[in-house]
């Protein structure tokens, strides 16, 4: 579950930038019992702080990768969604990610995961912004 979060002029995007450096779009893996939508939620509290609601689902991309510092290859469904509005409500959970706000084509360019980037110009298709 991953999600695009623009701001409210929407000119910028929220990247998490994790320990080993690289900037994915918020989000995560779903626990037992959740649903797509529970599992998002949840991921935007731990990550962000943040309490969202989410918008529309611009789809499934399936990726395959290998981490390095793991020395593992992994198989990552990325189920990707709009935030159509968001509320900071705490400090995030997992204090050990970077938070940044970038101009959307920064952020197309830094994100790691194509899938990410994919939602991100789908997004961008959707409301009509160049």
């Amino acid at each position: 579950m991953y999600a695009v979060i623009p701001d409210a002029e929407q000119k910028q995007i929220v990247l998490v930038q994790a320990p080993n450096g690289a900037w994915f779009l918020p989000g995560g893996e779903i626990e037992a019992g959740e649903n797509h939508q529970e599992a998002l939620k949840r991921e935007l509290i731990e990550e962000l702080g943040f309490t969202a609601e989410i918008g529309t689902y611009y789809g499934q991309a399936d990726e395959y990768f290998y981490s390095r510092h793991r020395d593992t290859y992994y198989y990552n469904p990325a189920y990707l969604y709009e935030a159509t509005s968001f509320k900071e409500v705490q400090k995030p959970l997992e204090d050990f990610n970077h938070i940044a706000w970038f101009p959307i084509d920064e952020a197309i360019e830094n994100l790691k995961r194509g899938s990410h980037k994919w939602a991100i110009e789908s997004w961008k298709k959707q409301h009509k912004i160049d």
